[in-house]
């Protein structure tokens, strides 16, 4: 991690603690934007990762902007394969962690054209040099499945602050690799109120401290990766799922993230579905090798995603009402959308 690296992250965790206790004492004064490319099916690293984090703001009373963006799928791809199949899945998986239509928008890009007009006024406050320097733009770039890259990968981080301050969101829940991001937006947002007249918010980053869940070849759990857990599925297929995932040689099981990450991740899986602490779930296992710890992981993730399947379940039963969540969602949004595409209008003199 580069020092500048660092500073930001500090900084950010610092203002995350401060944005946490007021989160609680007025949550009507925050708009959460977050969400998800519909590129596969959402799993648990999702689920612990971003998905319980939207629905414990969601609670709080917080507004939350929830987008699928297909537009985004072509980032790093040539076409939208299965993107009907991946976008109602998403909204299965929505609906059974607890996202509630009644108090969260969910939409998606191509159904809110005001959104994406926004690109052209925001492209013209950044330097290609600016974009070109976006450390994770760059990463993208090289693990990319294109073999030249787009212009839309490269304007990826624009997009973004469209999604951002079309709806004037002011917090965004971010890992650290997406801080760079952020701040292309706060600077797009700064930019434009020097410009034109004062019209967006800085969002804020509220930092993630999501665990880092590896998949079961021992590398991150990606829905790119073909390793992953994913939330629709049944008891049986996680099972073996969980069954194939790679280990170690060592038989006694101890939490050890950087000398034995599979192992580990396994035994964090277990702990975050239980409620316990990983080095307790380790204890517990202790000699019992891999087949045991597999054992553990298998009945608290399908302990833990249950009722979650259930739901599921329930809503696909339904797929014109969860279909007619996205419409309204996409209603709602086209509304904000317009409104702060004709203000930005009015303040350009357009």
């Amino acid at each position: 991690m580069s020092t500048a690296t660092a500073a930001a992250t500090a900084t950010a965790a610092a203002t995350t603690a401060e944005l946490e206790a007021r989160i609680r004492q007025a949550p009507e004064k925050f708009r959460v934007m977050t969400g998800d490319r519909p590129t596969g099916p959402l799993h648990l690293g999702h689920y612990f990762g971003t998905l319980h984090n939207r629905v414990r703001l969601q609670e709080l009373g917080v507004d939350v902007f929830v987008i699928i963006a297909d537009y985004q799928v072509l980032t790093d791809r040539d076409v939208a394969d299965r993107l009907g199949e991946y976008m109602e899945g998403m909204l299965l998986d929505y609906l059974a962690v607890g996202i509630d239509p009644a108090r969260s928008t969910v939409f998606n890009h191509s159904a809110v054209p005001a959104l994406n007009q926004l690109m052209l006024p925001f492209l013209s406050l950044v330097s290609v040099a600016e974009l070109n320097r976006n450390p994770t733009v760059k990463d993208e770039i090289a693990h990319s499945r294109q073999s030249a890259v787009s212009g839309l990968m490269f304007t990826y981080p624009v997009h973004q602050a469209a999604d951002i301050l079309f709806c004037k969101g002011n917090l965004v829940p971010v890992g650290q690799d997406q801080l760079p991001h952020l701040e292309v937006t706060r600077t797009v947002a700064r930019r434009f109120n020097e410009r034109y007249g004062a019209v967006f918010p800085e969002p804020d980053a509220l930092l993630s401290d999501a665990p880092l869940l590896f998949g079961t070849d021992g590398t991150k759990m990606s829905k790119s990766r073909g390793n992953s857990i994913p939330l629709g599925a049944d008891a049986d297929e996680t099972a073996r799922l969980i069954k194939g995932a790679k280990t170690d040689a060592e038989r006694h099981i101890t939490y050890d993230p950087e000398n034995r990450p599979g192992v580990s991740s396994l035994v964090l899986l277990a702990a975050l579905c239980s409620g316990r602490e990983p080095h307790a779930v380790a204890e517990e296992i202790g000699g019992g090798g891999a087949a045991a710890l597999k054992r553990t992981v298998t009945e608290a993730v399908n302990s833990r995603m249950a009722p979650i399947r259930a739901r599921r379940a329930e809503y696909a039963r339904d797929m014109g009402y969860v279909r007619s969540v996205l419409r309204a969602g996409n209603e709602r949004a086209n509304e904000f959308a317009t409104a702060t595409l004709d203000e930005v209008r009015g303040v350009m003199g357009m």
